[in-house]
C-alpha cells in the first residue's frame, strides 16, 4: 500500500534534506517539498500576496495522483495544528494510502539556532524570504511558539514517531527515519545509541 509520509518539525531542522534523501533512496517516491513548489507560483516573494491556497491545491492534486498510482509521497512540512494533520491523514485514506507521521526534533534552543544558521548561510531566495517573514512576525518569539505548538501536537497525536535530529548528523538521522518508517505506528520515540 502506498503511504503519505508527513515529515514534520521546526523550521530549519532538516526536513527538506531528509525528504530528498528518502526519495533518492526509494525510487518512485514523490518528494513533495512545499517550499520548492511555492517558488513555482508567481507572487510568492510579495509579502502582501497569499500564495498558500494555490500551493495547497497543488499539493492535494499531486498527492492524489501519486498515491493513486501506488507510489509513496513524502511531505516535508511544518504543521502544529491537529486539524491540519487530520486533513493530511484523510487525504491519504481517501486515495487508498496509509499515513505516517514523523516529527524531527532537536531541543528548543538548538532548533531556533539552526533556523538562524540556515538563513545566515544560504543564498536560497525562499529561505531568505521565510526568514524575513519570521523576523517581521517576532523572530525567536515566533520560533519558540512554533516549537511549543509542535510539542503540543505530538502529545495529542500518539501515533506520531519522534526522531532526534542533531546538527550535522544527516546520515544518522536518516537511519533513524528509515527505521521509524519500518516500525509499527505506535512506536513513538527512537533514541540513537552512540
Amino acid at each position: 500500500m502506498a503511504r503519505l509520509i508527513h515529515l514534520n518539525g521546526p523550521p530549519g531542522i532538516g526536513k527538506s534534506t531528509l525528504s530528498a534523501l528518502y526519495a533518492d533512496r526509494n525510487p518512485g517516491t514523490l518528494n513533495l517539498d512545499v517550499d520548492a513548489l511555492h517558488r513555482l507560483v508567481g507572487g510568492w516573494q510579495d509579502e502582501d500576496i497569499d500564495t498558500w491556497p494555490v500551493v495547497w491545491s497543488l499539493v492535494r492534486a499531486m498527492t492524489k495522483t501519486h498515491l493513486e498510482g501506488g507510489r509513496d509521497v513524502v511531505l516535508p512540512q511544518y504543521h502544529a495544528k491537529v486539524d491540519e494533520v487530520i486533513e493530511l491523514e484523510k487525504l491519504a485514506h481517501r486515495h487508498g494510502a496509509g499515513f505516517r507521521e514523523v516529527v524531527l526534533l532537536d531541543d528548543r534552543e538548538a532548533a531556533i539556532a539552526r533556523f538562524d544558521h540556515r538563513a545566515q548561510h544560504s543564498d536560497d531566495p525562499w529561505i531568505r524570504h521565510h526568514h524575513r517573514l519570521i523576523e517581521l512576525g517576532g523572530g525567536h518569539v515566533v520560533l519558540a511558539a512554533m516549537y511549543d505548538n509542535l510539542m503540543d501536537l505530538v502529545r495529542q497525536r500518539p501515533a506520531t514517531v519522534v526522531v532526534p535530529s542533531a546538527v550535522g548528523a544527516v546520515q544518522e538521522t536518516y537511519e533513524l527515519l528509515a527505521d521509524a518508517l519500518d516500525r509499527a505506528p505506535e512506536t513513538r520515540l527512537l533514541r540513537h545509541e552512540h
